[in-house]
């Protein structure tokens, strides 16, 4: 440890707590000081507490940004002669958006370049449905991103252990502290990232509801205004959605189901909550990349991609490029599927009034499809796939979800039974996206 960068947390400490602003270089020097090991991680740890339970300041955020991209590997997509896009969501329960949303934008000519993680907990992680493809590398190089969008036009791929260090190890602490749901290290965290895979513009969809990190709609809001101010700062070109995350955002939740799900969509199947929201996302990158496209052209384009089957298509170039077996997705076999599958019947008449996304995102955690600790092993096939959704009639009998589960696990049937709240009335319809930012 060293004493000078000690003194120096220890100060920026007890000037966040009073309110006092810091400069971009010392919020800098703090960061850079945190990942080469000079001050040790309780006074990091209180640095970031005194943030979350004071805030920041727009250009603090966009100083601690910048901080946590300083000294990593950053992509640069320049020498391509295109633009190229990235998207992220704060996450949510059967949220299969990424694997719809690129490779349509990408079959409507745009490039797109997408980072994604694993999950933790109810929120499902993309990095872990690509691996419930045959063969698919989840993760791969930079020059294998720079090639894969030279050739394909998309990439999705995990995150370099490169790529942002002081955001990577500041987390960690973030992850132990009680401060994940801070939004200025929110913004910072998520547009950092955004700015290290050289992309040139950035849609944000953010959830709020239930099932969401930020469940009060105006924290939700105000995150995505954060970061669409921050990423602009950084000369990205930046939309954000607000959007509903009260009930799980398709029929699917797991992995190798909620890939099935998308590949359905792709092919111009309608799935209620997915389709609207992928399409709304797709469209509203498309004008990122040419400002001067209407919004009813956009929407007329991809309406015409999914039609036709287009982004079905890339999605397979892609894959195989990635590595996937040709026949791991264009065989009905060629996914994993679950050993025994639980019907989960009605108990009454009535409409669907909820469907409790943490209770169905934990029923299929419990079955093996997510993860409660990090590093934890899965079962691609597990999951819970509705049949009903808010709005829908339900009579005594009829399955309300199934639960896809291996030999020796028991399915959770009364904790999925009792996520269906069910009434007389028809309830309002709840459209998916709340806002457009």
């Amino acid at each position: 440890m060293d004493a000078d960068a000690s003194a120096r947390a220890i100060d920026a400490v007890q000037r966040t707590r009073a309110g006092s602003a810091l400069a971009p270089g010392e919020i800098e020097r703090l960061v850079a000081d945190f990942v080469a090991g000079r001050i040790p991680d309780y006074q990091m740890a209180a640095w970031l507490a005194t943030v979350a339970c004071r805030g920041l300041s727009r250009p603090e955020i966009v100083a601690l940004t910048r901080a946590y991209v300083a000294g990593g590997e950053t992509l640069d997509f320049s020498s391509s002669g295109r633009v190229v896009l990235d998207k992220h969501s704060t996450g949510g329960v059967g949220d299969t958006v990424s694997l719809v949303v690129v490779p349509l934008v990408a079959a409507c000519g745009v490039a797109v370049a997408k980072m994604s993680g694993r999950g933790l907990g109810i929120t499902g992680g993309t990095v872990d449905k690509l691996e419930s493809i045959r063969g698919l590398r989840p993760e791969v190089d930079a020059a294998e991103i720079y090639r894969l969008v030279d050739e394909v036009g998309m990439v999705i791929t995990g995150q370099s252990a490169r790529l942002t260090p002081g955001d990577r190890v500041t987390y960690a602490l973030r992850d132990v502290t009680g401060t994940v749901d801070s939004i200025p290290l929110i913004a910072a965290s998520i547009v950092s990232k955004k700015i290290a895979v050289g992309a040139h513009g950035v849609l944000f969809d953010v959830k709020t509801g239930s099932g969401a990190l930020l469940p009060e709609r105006e924290r939700a809001l105000e995150l995505a205004r954060l970061m669409v101010e921050v990423a602009s700062d950084a000369g990205l070109r930046c939309r954000a959605v607000l959007t509903d995350m009260s009930q799980p955002l398709g029929y699917a939740v797991g992995n190798a189901l909620e890939v099935r799900e998308a590949l359905d969509v792709l092919r111009g199947e309608v799935v209620p909550g997915l389709t609207e929201l992928a399409s709304t996302i797709a469209a509203l990158m498309l004008r990122s990349a040419d400002p001067q496209l209407t919004p009813e052209a956009a929407e007329k384009r991809v309406a015409a991609a999914l039609a036709a089957g287009d982004g079905y298509e890339r999605f397979l170039r892609w894959a195989v490029a990635q590595g996937a077996e040709p026949d791991a997705l264009e065989q009905p076999g060629g996914l994993p599927t679950a050993d025994h599958q639980e019907v989960v019947v009605a108990d009454r008449a009535g409409h669907v009034h909820e469907v409790d996304p943490r209770a169905i995102g934990s029923a299929a955690v419990r079955v093996g499809a997510g993860r409660l600790v990090k590093g934890a092993p899965l079962d691609y096939a597990a999951g819970v796939v509705l049949r009903r959704r808010v709005g829908d009639r339900v009579e005594p009998g009829e399955p309300l979800a199934v639960i896809h589960h291996r030999d020796g696990v028991e399915p959770p049937t009364a904790a999925v039974r009792a996520a269906f709240e069910i009434g007389e009335d028809v309830p309002a319809s709840r459209p998916v996206v709340l806002e457009v930012i």
